[in-house]
C-alpha cells in the first residue's frame, strides 16, 4: 500500500534535492565494486601482511574463496555500553566459520561518553569525535581485505560516525551490531528529582552520587531514551540490524543468538552470492526518511537533527530540518519513554518495543515498507519480535494491543497526533525544538533575555538567585565553529527548577542539548551560530525574546532599525587543554548544524 501523501511528498522532495549528489555517490560505489582495491588485486606481500596475525584462519584466507568480514569495534571498558563488546570478535570469528566465511578485527574507533564529559572540557571534543570515528572507520576498511563489515557501536556519536565512514565503502554489505541496554536501575524520574534537589542545594554530593550509581550500574547502554537508544531505533527502521536487535539485554542467550545470526546473514548477502545487499543501496532516501519517522514517532533525541543529515550526506542524500518539520505534522507520537515519560527502554521493550512501533507505522501507511534491508524477509521482519524457543532464535508477530498503553500505543490512539519536533525560524535564524516532553502551555514563551557565553556562568547566576523570574536564557558561542558544539545538559536541572517554581523559562542556544533534554522549551542548534556573525551575537540582556513553537518562530523583539545597526558580541578566546587545541582544524572547517555540523563532509564537499 502507498504511504501517506505527505510522507510521499517529503520523500519526493528529498529525492529531487539529492538527484545529483546521490547519482555521484552510486557511481562512486559502483566504481569501487568494479575496480577498487580488493583482495584479488593485492600483491602477495600485501596479502601476507593482511593475514600474518591470524594463524587459525590463514589457510582459509589464502585462496581468497571465502568472504572475509572486517569487524570495526568501538570497544572500551570505560564506557558501559561498549564494554559489552569485549569478547565479541573472538565469538564472531567462530560464527563466521560456521557460515563458511572468515572475519578479522579491521580496526577500532574511539568511543567517548558524554555522560562522563558533560559540563567539562572533554565535552567540546564530543561532536567532532563523530568525524574522528568516521575517519577511523575508513582507515579500518581501507586495506582491501574485506568483502563485508560488521560494525560494533551503540552510543551517541559512535553509530553516526561508523555509518558515515562505512558509507564511503558502500559497495560492501554490512550489519550494525548493538550490545543492548543495561537492566533497569533507579527509575529515571527519581534520578531527575535528586538532580533537581542537588541543584537547589537540598541534596548532598554523596546523595547525588549514590543516585547516579543506582541508575548507571552495569554494562550496557543507559536506560533512558536519549541519543544512544534513539540510534538503535533508527537502525531498526533503516533495516541495518538483525530485526529486533536493538534492546535485547547484554549477556542473554537472545543477545548472543542475534549477533550470531548477523554473522551468518553477512555470509548470505556477500558480493559473490545471489543476494548481494551493499550498504550504500540499503541506505537510500526512503531508509533515511524511515529513520526520521521513527525518531518522531518515539520522541527521540534532538541530536539526530544533526546526525541524520550527516549520515544522509555521506550517502549522497540531502535532508534538512524542513523535512523533519513536515513529517512531524503527520507522524503521531506512539511512545512515552523517559525523558518523555517515566518508562525506561527495558519497559518499552517489554511493552512492545521498536518492532511494535514499526508494525503500527506500517499499518498506518506512515513508513516505507519497501526498503532494502539486511533481513532476508525485508522490512516487515522488523515488525516482529525475536525470542528464543527450544534453544533456537525465532521471530513472532505482536499481539494487536500494546503490552502497556501508558508506554506504547497503537496508531489509532496515539499520545499525540503529531511527532515531537518543530523548526523555528525568525530574525535569530533557524533552530529546532523538541516539543514531545514540553507541556503545551509552555510552547510559547516571551520573556526578557539573560545572555551568557558558557553554561558555568548560567549555573552561577542560578545559584545567586539572579534567574528567579520569567527569563529566556541565551547561551551563545556554543556552535561547532566556536567550541565544537558541546551538549549543555548541565542546564537541565536549574532550568527545570525555575520552571517548577512557576516562572516562564526557555533556553535559546547555538549549542546542543542532551538527548535526555525534556520539559523545558529549548531552541537549540541555532544557525547561523554566534561565531562568524549569527544574529544570536546581537542579543543583549533585557531584550524580549519570543519562542513560539506553535507558529514555528523565534525572534528578538527589537526595533528593526536598531537591530540592523547592532554590533556583534565579541567571541571569547578559544579554549585550550584536554586536547581541544588539536581539534581547531575541525572547528574551523565545520559547516552549520542543519547540514550535519561536520568538518570532513564539508571539506570533502559531500
Amino acid at each position: 500500500m502507498p504511504v501517506h501523501a505527505e510522507i510521499a511528498a517529503v520523500t519526493d522532495r528529498v529525492i529531487e534535492a539529492s538527484k545529483k549528489s546521490r547519482k555521484a555517490y552510486l557511481d562512486l560505489i559502483r566504481r569501487e565494486r568494479e575496480s577498487g582495491v580488493d583482495r584479488p588485486r593485492l600483491g602477495c606481500a600485501n596479502l601476507a601482511h593482511g593475514f600474518a596475525g591470524t594463524d587459525e584462519q590463514r589457510d582459509s584466507m589464502k585462496d581468497g574463496r571465502r568472504m572475509n568480514v572486517g569487524i570495526v569495534t568501538a570497544y572500551n571498558d570505560m564506557l558501559s555500553a561498549h564494554a559489552t563488546y569485549y569478547r565479541y570478535p573472538e565469538k564472531m570469528k567462530l560464527w563466521a566459520l560456521e557460515a563458511g566465511i572468515t572475519a578479522q578485527v579491521a580496526g577500532g574507533v574511539p568511543a567517548m561518553c558524554d555522560g562522563v564529559t558533560q559540563g567539562f572540557p572533554g565535552m567540546e571534543l564530543s561532536l567532532f569525535s563523530r568525524d574522528t570515528i568516521a575517519m577511523s572507520t575508513a582507515v579500518a576498511l581501507s586495506h582491501g581485505m574485506f568483502e563485508g563489515a560488521a560494525l560494533l557501536g551503540i552510543c551517541d556519536k559512535i553509530v553516526p560516525g561508523l555509518l558515515i565512514g562505512a558509507l564511503r565503502f558502500g559497495h560492501l554489505p554490512m550489519v550494525m551490531i548493538p550490545g543492548g541496554p543495561m537492566r533497569s536501575g533507579l527509575p529515571n524520574k527519581e534520578k531527575a528529582q535528586v538532580r533537581e534537589r542537588y541543584a537547589e542545594g537540598k541534596a548532598t554530593r554523596e546523595e547525588l552520587l549514590e543516585a547516579e550509581i543506582a541508575a548507571y550500574h552495569s554494562k550496557g547502554t543507559c536506560t533512558f531514551y536519549g541519543t544512544a537508544n534513539s540510534n538503535q531505533m533508527m537502525m531498526e527502521a533503516m533495516g541495518l540490524h538483525m530485526p529486533g536487535a536493538a534492546f535485547a539485554n547484554p549477556g542473554t542467550k537472545l543477545r548472543q543468538e542475534l549477533t550470531r545470526s548477523a554473522m551468518h546473514r553477512l555470509a548470505e548477502i556477500g558480493w559473490d552470492g545471489n543476494d548481494y545487499r551493499p550498504v550504500g543501496h540499503c541506505v537510500d532516501e526512503k531508509a533515511i526518511i524511515n529513520a526520521a519517522i521513527v525518531l518522531l514517532a518515539t520522541g527521540g533525541s534532538t541530536n539526530h537533527l544533526i546526525h541524520l543529515p550527516a549520515i544522509a550526506r555521506s550517502a549522497g542524500i540531502v535532508l534538512d530540518w524542513e523535512d523533519f518539520d513536515r513529517l512531524s505534522k503527520v507522524v503521531p507520537l506512539l511512545t512515552r519513554v523517559y525523558p518523555n515519560g517515566s518508562a525506561d527502554v527495558n519497559m518499552f521493550e517489554d511493552a512492545g518495543g521498536p518492532s511494535f512501533v514499526i508494525r503500527e507505522l506500517i499499518n498506518g501507511r506512515l513508513i516505507h515498507s519497501d526498503i532494502l534491508t539486511v533481513a532476508d524477509k525485508g522490512f516487515p521482519a522488523y515488525a516482529t519480535k525475536p525470542t528464543i524457543k527450544d534453544d533456537m532464535l525465532v521471530w513472532n508477530a505482536h499481539p494487536k494491543e500494546s503490552g502497556d498503553d501508558k508506554i506504547v500505543r497503537t496508531v489509532d490512539r496515539p499520545f499525540s497526533a503529531e511527532g515531537g519536533f518543530r523548526i523555528l525560524i525568525g530574525n535569530l535564524g533557524r533552530a529546532c525544538i523538541k516539543t514531545s516532553a514540553v507541556e503545551e502551555d509552555r510552547w510559547v514563551i516571551e520573556a526578557p533575555a539573560r545572555v551568557f557565553s558558557d553554561q558555568a556562568s548560567v549555573q552561577a547566576a542560578f545559584k545567586a538567585g539572579e534567574l528567579d523570574r520569567d527569563v529566556v536564557v541565551v547561551v551563545r558561542f556554543q556552535g561547532p565553529k566556536a567550541n565544537g558544539m558541546p551538549e549543555l545538559h548541565k542546564l537541565t536541572p536549574p532550568l527545570s527548577v525555575l520552571q517548577n517554581r512557576g516562572f516562564r523559562v526557555a533556553l535559546v542556544t547555538d549549542g546542543r542539548m542532551s538527548g535526555a533534554s525534556g520539559k523545558v522549551p529549548c531552541a537549540i542548534h541555532l544557525s547561523p551560530e554566534a561565531l562568524g556573525g549569527g544574529p544570536i551575537a546581537k542579543i543583549r540582556d533585557g531584550d524580549i525574546i519570543r519562542l513560539d513553537a506553535e507558529a514555528g518562530t523565534l525572534d528578538a523583539k527589537v526595533d528593526p532599525a536598531e537591530w540592523a545597526q547592532r554590533e556583534l558580541a565579541k567571541a571569547p578566546p578559544p579554549a585550550t587543554g584536554t586536547g581541544r587545541e588539536l581539534f581547531a582544524l575541525m572547528r574551523g572547517a565545520a559547516d552549520e548544524a542543519e547540514k550535519g555540523a561536520s568538518a570532513i563532509l564539508a571539506s570533502a564537499e559531500l
